[in-house]
């Protein structure tokens, strides 16, 4: 179990150090900050005393060292734009993108689970095959696509809910059924396959054959097994939610760590960039090195292989 949460580890640290050095030339590859934020009259000496007050005129191997000893100690800049640290505007913002993602993560995992054991409880062919078409037409529909229709249905039409924002509990509705029904697709697909899989069994043809409960069956035999191959994937997808909003945000005005990312992109504002991409990747592989602990719990294959 050492060795396996040691090499664990060690990748979670290559992926950080590749992550910083990837951020911080992507981030230069966008363009010149300095053109953005003078006028259009402002004279070369103007653009050259610019850059230097920014520290843009030093060599990019000079910024590329002092920007890697400033990110282990948490120092990632100043925003160009605000003059204030761009990782504590980065995570001002992180609380609103997490509580978007988790709602809808928890709510379209949930819901896929408990259609998945109704279906499969009832042994229904006509209800499973109809939740596995609306998850196919659902997921066939890009999510910001499908958060426009929402949009256009119950605030433009009906007026029931907030369109853009984050004023009310109200306003988490649209975003949330976006992103929700979503993952229900997604997992509903993956825990129907997975039930298929268990369904010939010999624990399973055991357990029908002592007179067990269709129900119990599935709940207390099928289920924990069915789960197992589902929870890297969630882990994986959880991951991409954190980061992955950023279509939604920009759809509904949210002010989360996504939008501010797409306004450092526009603004050409490096550390803002810098400080979000970074971010991002410590919480995706974190959440992954739960789900790999997680799953080494569950499995102990996995952490004796």
């Amino acid at each position: 179990m050492v060795r396996f949460i040691g090499s664990r580890v060690a990748r979670i640290v290559v992926t950080v150090l590749a992550v910083l050095t990837f951020a911080f030339v992507l981030a230069r590859l966008t363009g010149d900050p300095v053109r953005l934020m003078l006028p259009d009259q402002a004279t070369q000496a103007d653009v050259d005393a610019a850059r230097h007050s920014l520290g843009l005129d030093r060599p990019l191997l000079v910024q590329y060292v002092d920007f890697m000893a400033g990110a282990f100690r948490g120092d990632l800049g100043d925003s160009i734009r605000q003059g204030q640290s761009a990782l504590g505007l980065v995570l001002e913002r992180l609380p609103n993108t997490v509580e978007l993602a988790l709602t809808s993560f928890v709510i379209g995992f949930a819901l896929a689970v408990a259609l998945a054991v109704v279906a499969e409880t009832t042994g229904s062919k006509r209800l499973r095959s109809t939740l596995m078409w609306l998850a196919t037409v659902r997921q066939a529909i890009p999510p910001y696509l499908f958060g426009i229709l929402l949009v256009l249905v119950f605030s433009v039409s009906l007026g029931l809910l907030p369109a853009i924002g984050r004023t009310s509990y109200a306003s988490f509705v649209l975003p949330v059924a976006t992103m929700a029904t979503f993952e229900v697709a997604l997992y509903l697909r993956l825990i129907s396959s997975s039930f298929d899989e268990s369904r010939t069994l010999d624990y399973v043809r055991t357990a029908r054959a002592k007179g067990v409960p269709r129900g119990r069956i599935v709940v207390r035999h099928m289920l924990p097994n069915a789960l197992l191959p589902v929870i890297t994937i969630a882990g994986i997808n959880l991951g991409v939610l954190m980061g992955g909003t950023v279509v939604l945000e920009m759809v509904f005005n949210w002010p989360g760590l996504g939008r501010l990312i797409v306004q450092g992109v526009t603004e050409r504002d490096y550390p803002i960039v810098q400080a979000g991409v970074v971010l991002i990747a410590v919480l995706f592989v974190g959440i992954n090195f739960i789900v790999d602990m997680l799953y080494a719990v569950l499995d102990p294959r996995v952490r004796l292989s």
